[in-house]
């Protein structure tokens, strides 16, 4: 039980520090390189990991690492800089607050997790929150913008499920270099063709690009990683609901923002969910339930659907090893 609160706690360094980029970001890195500005924040955190950890992939992880890189890094940067110019954040962070249910169903077919009632009620109350918390009177809605958030969150709920999957006692510290290194060779040849040389940085960039690789990708990713090897992917993906939580605190005590009673009730339904997404409450809901049901086929004590059938991940299972 322990361990489990511990990596849960680990875990949560990620959601927290990739919240804090949203304002590192406005209000220190520049605004009209977006390519740039995450192949920056990619690479350095990618080689100072390796350099930390030198080991070079060998085998499969010579090609999963270009997957994972792709997904988790690479294309994902690239479609949240897009959201992030076309899209509210309220809106933006809701789309992206529907991973925990996406990270549960890949999980389910694709490493054979089983689908459990009170986490999937967990990421319903948590998203219910994210709404709370993120209400806006935005009426403009760029149809651009929404498929980017939708494809961003779909994309990296796969290579966080891929990730669990591949998992073979390779060390999280040396898979995650990798995956940052092969997102930001990806990101930078296209930064130089379509946004030219690199932006000029000064002394406040510079700091605010080191924050952003050094805290919160390399050690940001190595959490989440290392939560992604030790807890199932539903509780990982909910714990990663800290995100808009810490970007909305972050507002309140930095820039002066007072939260409303709407978001204050919302922040309770997000910690609610993720603490329902924890294993420690499906353990209680168990004990809670009678110990002696009507004869009939058996169920699970926490409420679980079965894996998902030998065909059907079988097939899922081809797909993946692609």
């Amino acid at each position: 039980m322990e361990t489990i609160w511990r990596w849960g706690l680990v875990t949560a360094i990620a959601p927290i520090a990739w919240g804090s980029t949203y304002f590192v970001t406005r209000e220190f890195l520049p605004a009209d390189a977006p390519l740039w500005g995450a192949a920056l924040r990619a690479l350095p955190a990618g080689l100072v990991l390796l350099a930390i950890r030198p080991r070079m992939p060998r085998g499969a992880w010579w090609w999963r690492s270009l997957v994972l890189g792709t997904l988790n890094v690479g294309v994902f940067f690239a479609l949240i800089y897009l959201v992030a110019q076309l899209l509210p954040t309220s809106l933006a962070s809701t789309v992206m607050a529907t991973s925990p249910v996406v990270m549960m169903l890949l999980a389910w077919l694709l490493a054979g997790e089983r689908l459990r009632a009170v986490p999937l009620i967990g990421a319903a109350v948590g998203l219910a929150g994210v709404v709370l918390l993120l209400a806006t009177d935005a009426t403009a809605v760029d149809p651009l913008g929404v498929a980017a958030s939708v494809a961003a969150m779909l994309l990296s709920s796969l290579g966080y499920v891929l990730a669990r999957r591949w998992r073979d006692g390779t060390e999280v510290l040396a898979v995650t270099a990798w995956q940052l290194i092969a997102g930001g060779l990806m990101l930078a040849p296209a930064a130089l063709l379509v946004e030219g040389a690199p932006p000029a940085l000064g002394a406040v960039e510079i700091a605010g690009f080191a924050y952003v690789s050094l805290v919160a990708t390399a050690a940001a990713f190595v959490a989440w990683f290392s939560g992604l090897s030790h807890l199932p992917a539903g509780t990982v993906g909910l714990i990663g609901l800290l995100n808009p939580v810490t970007g909305v605190l972050l507002g309140t005590m930095l820039a002066g923002e007072v939260l409303g009673a709407w978001q204050l009730a919302g922040l309770g339904l997000v910690l609610t969910g993720i603490l329902l997404g924890q294993p420690a409450a499906a353990r209680i809901v168990a004990r809670i339930r009678p110990r002696h049901r009507a004869a009939g086929p058996p169920h699970s004590p926490t409420g679980a659907l079965p894996a998902a059938s030998g065909a059907v991940r079988s097939a899922a299972a081809a797909v993946a090893t692609r």
